[in-house]
């Protein structure tokens, strides 16, 4: 191995990731700072809890798709749907929605697969969503949530404000996650650079790639250990397709890292009992899986 020259193309797909990312990052954020502005969460709280149930859940899961947040976030959110009275069935989409559909990993993935393939993530995941929000609810799992008291709620946005302090509001909201997920991008760009200098393409092909039968369902697996946040995933998802590996499998590490993470089930774990824990992991396990076949099925149709 030539190890100046390896170096030199890390880096070189380092500076170019990372550039890319960031740009999409702040513009993508800067939009949804604006939404958010203009459309008070405490008006969707209000909106959702007087929706029967289908769509309740429509609206739930397109709530979801509007929070560019971390799994550390959104359950606090959860919690005050919750508290608020809004249908467990309702606040299930919700959860399933925000972190596989928020704009910032739809503009992520625009830059990874393309607009067509992203459009029929987004719709495969809603109706996931929605299906899977309106099924727990029927089945009575909302048993199965916790005793928890919500605390330090927040404040709803002041209504009255001018337009130019909206714009204020949502640019330092897009400022103050960037921060946040600043050193994620970074790391996230770091490992897929030392994946793609380094990381021999046939020893993906060979785990991930599409001869293997189990790669999609292993790649569902192996995403939850390997997610710190999505915008560290997604770099590293776009090497792995440039080494070989299958758009299914690559989709199915997404999907399965970014809906059951690690810290997110650990966060849900102190408000739902194990059942519901075990059924919450279980269904984004099958839906990435079924979304992978989904993708493999397309991408050689």
């Amino acid at each position: 191995m030539d190890l100046p020259a390896t170096l030199a193309t890390a880096g070189q797909f380092f500076v170019v990731i990372a550039g890319e990312l960031i740009l999409l990052f702040v513009g993508i954020t800067f939009l949804v700072g604006l939404l958010q502005a203009y459309i008070p969460e405490e008006r969707i709280r209000r909106v959702l809890s007087g929706r029967r149930q289908g769509v309740g859940n429509v609206i739930g899961a397109g709530f979801g798709a509007l929070t560019p947040f971390c799994s550390c976030s959104t359950v606090p959110i959860l919690l005050g749907l919750l508290d608020v009275g809004v249908p467990f069935g309702v606040c299930m989409s919700f959860l399933f929605a925000s972190p596989l559909l928020n704009p910032v990993i739809l503009a992520l993935l625009v830059a990874l697969i393309g607009v067509v393939p992203t459009a029929v993530y987004a719709a495969v995941t809603f109706a996931a969503s929605v299906g899977i929000g309106v099924l727990l609810g029927r089945l009575g799992y909302e048993r199965y949530v916790k005793d928890v008291m919500v605390e330090g709620r927040p404040e709803p946005c002041d209504c009255a404000a001018g337009h130019g302090t909206r714009i204020r509001r949502a640019f330092s909201f897009a400022v103050s996650l960037f921060r946040q997920v600043f050193p994620y991008l970074l790391l996230g760009a770091g490992i897929g650079a030392l994946i793609y200098g380094f990381v021999p393409g046939d020893l993906i092909v060979s785990l991930a790639g599409p001869g293997n039968p189990l790669a999609i369902p292993v790649a569902a697996v192996i995403g939850v250990p390997m997610y710190i946040r999505a915008e560290t995933l997604i770099p590293i998802s776009a090497v792995l397709l440039e080494k070989g590996m299958s758009i299914g499998a690559v989709m199915a590490l997404i999907i399965g890292g970014a809906g059951a993470s690690i810290p997110e089930v650990t966060l849900l774990a102190a408000i739902f009992e194990r059942r519901l824990v075990a059924a919450f992991v279980v269904t984004i396990l099958t839906v990435a899986v079924l979304a992978g076949v989904v993708f493999q099925v397309l991408s050689v149709a």
